[in-house]
């Protein structure tokens, strides 16, 4: 039996890993995207996510199953139980690019945003990107370090969104509300991507250190 639930385990981390490499290459496509106004790969981030989703879904149905069916207790619960939370915020980024892509979609042909608020928005989609990818490889390593934070918050993303906000907020503004309210929406969206990536690297990190969310303080 404990064979069998290690095996269930091992397939239960593969589908994660799986999951954050549909989410990241997704993040790749909402960038070229958004990047060019390329409506092929708004609709690759759609069918991506849609992956994700079935990802998640099995994911879910395995950790239901191994803890209605296995009783898992201490660290082998903690595994299942932050499995769960992961996928959840797996999906969540994967959600929130998707929504970046609506954007593209519906104001295709013509670029989301007047320059230079379209370059930031580049640049932050660019830099989500690498986070996420980032938390592709805390998922796959063996054994990452306990006494860090696994996926660091990118103070100047957070900044550059503020930024792409605030202009588009100004009084001044010339280009009409429904760009601002888009380009707000995107930076919230982009917003939730890293709140997602960096609470990953605190649910691995609870995984192998048993330091609870809450008690994890950055640097």
């Amino acid at each position: 039996m404990r064979t069998k639930f290690s095996i269930e385990l091992m397939a239960l981390t593969d589908e994660l890993a799986n999951m954050a490499r549909l989410t990241h290459e997704s993040a790749e496509r909402a960038c070229v995207a958004l990047m060019g106004s390329d409506l092929t790969a708004a609709y690759e981030v759609f069918a991506l996510e849609e992956q994700v989703q079935i990802e998640h879904a099995k994911c879910e149905d395995r950790s239901v199953l191994l803890l209605a069916l296995e009783a898992p207790v201490a660290r082998d619960l903690r595994h299942v139980v932050t499995a769960m939370q992961i996928a959840d915020d797996l999906l969540g980024i994967a959600g929130a690019l998707s929504r970046v892509s609506d954007v593209v979609v519906r104001r295709y042909p013509e670029p989301v945003a007047v320059q230079p608020i379209a370059e930031m928005l580049t640049e932050i989609s660019t830099a989500v990107t690498d986070l996420v990818g980032v938390v592709v490889r805390v998922i796959a390593a063996q054994n990452p370090p306990r006494d860090q934070v696994l996926v660091p918050r990118d103070e100047a993303l957070d900044r550059l969104r503020v930024r792409a906000a605030e202009a588009a907020a100004d009084s001044g503004w010339s280009h009409g509300s429904a760009m601002a309210i888009d380009i707000a929406m995107m930076a919230h969206h982009f917003g939730h991507c890293v709140d997602h990536s960096v609470r990953i690297g605190q649910l691995i990190r609870f995984f192998h250190s048993g330091i609870p969310l809450y008690a994890q303080v950055e640097a």
